[in-house]
């Protein structure tokens, strides 16, 4: 019988469950019809893939072979389903983004915004996600192109650096007497803050600022959303650290310059070395690179 690319479809689903009943659930289709096409590809390619003795379905060595192949081959088969169906005049198109939070705070909106009046036939898959599932996900053709920050890279990811991101400490108050020279970051010891939970980048670059200066404030609250603590921040007494751009798009937040300043990170747009660049992609790339200009961000 001739390999077929249901048969590579249903080992992965084998291979990730080691269960031919939960990966039959997720194939929708019978048990015994699953373990009868995985025979038959087992009997195509002349050797045992799966070991079914233990209480798990386990990969023998030719099946941890075979299965590196397969989704090889299926990740460049859908790369080139996409650029067949991909239009150089944008007339329609899809990009699938993922972003590390922070940027859903300020950068997002006006992406989606602008690339929508321009390419309104281009559809838009936008996820929220740390850095390391990111490129992750880059690797395994499963994004198109990430927003994080520049630093060591896994193999295989290219970045190319956007803008410089700069931070200051907010509250929801202008300071007493119209104060605007910088507060030395020794007078938050002890000083009520809400901040960012501790699985934000944000939160451990915010952290390292503290331990380097010796200043322990105290944390009142945490929030694992930027939307979360620009509300706390409005409604309470409590200070926090934002990126100033967050700041610059709400006028109700008042920032305060510290001594020293929060070192700036650079911000990079990641993709996959070797990936195929899509006219949605290289189009969504041009467009942010005018963006950040437009917007007076500090460059790279």
């Amino acid at each position: 019988m001739a390999l077929e690319l249901r048969h590579l479809r249903y080992l992965l689903a084998v291979a990730e469950h080691a269960n031919f009943t939960r990966a039959a659930e997720e194939l929708h289709i019978s048990q015994p019809t699953l373990s009868q096409q995985i025979k038959q590809l087992e009997r195509n390619v002349g050797a045992q893939l799966l070991d079914r003795t233990g209480r798990t379905v386990r990969l023998t060595d030719a099946g941890a072979t075979y299965v590196h192949y397969a989704r090889r081959a299926l990740r460049d088969l859908a790369a080139a389903e996409r650029a067949v169906l991909d239009v150089a005049d944008l007339s329609r198109g899809h990009l699938r983004l993922a972003l590390t939070p922070t940027f859903t705070a300020y950068l997002v909106g006006p992406l989606a915004a602008e690339l929508h009046a321009r390419h309104p036939g281009i559809t838009l898959d936008v996820q929220e996600m740390a850095q390391d599932r990111i490129e992750t996900g880059l690797l395994a053709d499963e994004l198109d192109l990430g927003i994080a920050f520049h630093g060591p890279h896994l193999p295989g990811i290219t970045a190319t650096a956007l803008y410089t991101e700069t931070l200051g400490l907010v509250t929801g108050a202008p300071r007493p007497g119209g104060q605007q020279d910088p507060l030395p970051v020794r007078d938050l010891t002890g000083r009520h803050l809400a901040l960012l939970s501790a699985d934000f980048a944000t939160r451990g670059h915010i952290d390292a600022y503290f331990t380097a200066h010796k200043v322990r404030p105290h944390i009142a609250m945490e929030a694992n959303s930027v939307q979360a603590l620009t509300e706390i921040v409005r409604r309470t007494p409590l200070a926090t650290v934002l990126p100033d751009a967050v700041t610059h798009d709400h006028p109700h937040l008042e920032p305060v310059p510290l001594e020293p300043a929060l070192p700036a990170r650079t911000v990079a747009l990641l993709r996959r070395e070797s990936a195929y660049q899509s006219a949605a992609a290289r189009a969504f790339t041009h467009l942010i690179q005018q963006l950040v200009r437009a917007r007076g961000y500090a460059p790279a």
